[in-house]
């Protein structure tokens, strides 16, 4: 089955008892039981719902996966898998991610015992020198949160094979429509579905895929015993956002190269991070492992200040100031002071997240009124 028909088809059934096409909502807490310990497959809606479970098969199918757990946000996704380790237990991470995971593995995690290492995973050689006896997870977002560097996840997880190691991808910026890191070795890919998989900006929601019956059965068991499971509301607008998802992430690609371009032109910009240029260290591996270069582009000012980014920031009509991605929506924002302001200053510096480094959230918009908007914000620095 094609990606585009998956999107739309995978783990979706018409409703038995009426043949609704759309997946109903289940506003259930609770279901009749004919006789103690005899139902219809659904006890109480912690555990199970039948949107929830139509959302996760259709999730599973579209990362080449065979079992998905939903759970009431990215981070909640996270911390389920985190709990996968023992105290003692190390993570290595890497060193240019979303400031919640940051948070999550030095604030929550490192309290219990679980220690994490951040380093440039685009270094083999760096990862390697990490691994000890106690190494137990990588933990890759590719591309990176916010410098978008490519990491090899095929090689990544073939050294996670070799060491013993569980290799855990965050696939919420690129989404399984660009790529699939379960065929590329992969034991667990997270989401935070609120971004590219919802893709209208009105609903928080996490998921995790694998392929192991084990694994699956374990974080199930912490879906459910934890409970951070997702309302039948929020699945059914991640549902319906998905379908769509092809078609989203297609048109956002193709608006991100265009603007990727324009600022190429502004003598105000200083660097540019996207890794479609053919001069993007990490260009090679993202034309072998993605079907295309994503929505997303960083750039930093040539006078790198706070004051400058500024200007950009607050003058945009079209891309709005806002925390998130993966909207049809564009957005723009300030990793520094934003989504990224949990990591120490000069823990963000050591990766080249300055200042003046602004983040683009492309959208599906017109391109020519994309381009206007920016041309105008950026001429407000002299």
């Amino acid at each position: 089955m094609k990606f585009g028909t998956k999107v739309i088809h995978a783990g979706i059934e018409p409703d038995p008892s009426t043949g609704a096409v759309m997946t109903p909502i289940y506003q259930t807490s609770t279901y009749a039981q004919e006789a103690p310990g005899k139902h219809k497959g659904y006890e109480y809606a912690r555990t199970q719902n039948p949107t929830r479970h139509a959302l996760e098969q259709n999730l599973a199918a579209l990362e080449n996966g065979k079992y998905a757990t939903a759970f009431g946000s990215g981070m909640a996704a996270m911390d389920a898998i985190i709990r996968l380790l023992d105290p003692g237990d190390e993570v290595i991470a890497s060193n240019d991610l979303y400031g919640g995971a940051y948070r999550q593995l030095t604030k929550v995690h490192e309290r219990y015992g679980i220690k994490a290492h951040f380093v440039d995973m685009t270094d083999l050689g760096k990862v390697e020198e990490l691994i000890s006896k106690k190494t137990k997870m990588f933990w890759i977002e590719t591309p990176t949160n916010p410098m978008l560097n490519i990491v090899d996840i095929k090689a990544v997880c073939k050294l996670g094979k070799k060491h013993k190691v569980l290799t855990c991808v965050d696939n919420t910026f690129a989404s399984p429509y660009l790529q699939t890191p379960i065929d590329l070795g992969a034991d667990i890919v997270v989401h935070s579905a609120t971004k590219y998989l919802g893709g209208h900006s009105d609903v928080v929601l996490g998921a995790v895929i694998v392929k192991k019956k084990k694994l699956a059965e374990k974080l199930s068991f912490l879906q459910n015993s934890v409970g951070a499971v997702p309302g039948p509301h929020d699945c059914f607008l991640v549902l319906r956002g998905i379908k769509t998802l092809h078609l989203r992430v297609k048109r956002s690609c193709k608006n991100a190269s265009k603007i990727a371009k324009f600022l190429k032109e502004q003598p105000q910009v200083d660097k540019i991070y996207y890794p479609g240029f053919k001069d993007h260290p990490g260009h090679k591996i993202a034309k072998e492992q993605m079907r295309g270069f994503g929505g997303m582009v960083s750039f930093s000012l040539k006078k790198d200040t706070l004051a400058n980014a500024s200007k950009i920031l607050s003058n945009t009509k079209l891309f709005t100031l806002a925390e998130s991605l993966g909207g049809v929506e564009s957005l723009i924002g300030h990793p520094a002071t934003m989504t990224h302001a949990s990591i120490p200053k000069e823990e963000r510096l050591k990766v080249g997240l300055t200042d003046s480094l602004i983040r683009l959230s492309v959208g599906v918009e017109d391109i020519e009124d994309l381009i206007d908007d920016l041309s105008k914000a950026i001429k407000k620095i002299k």
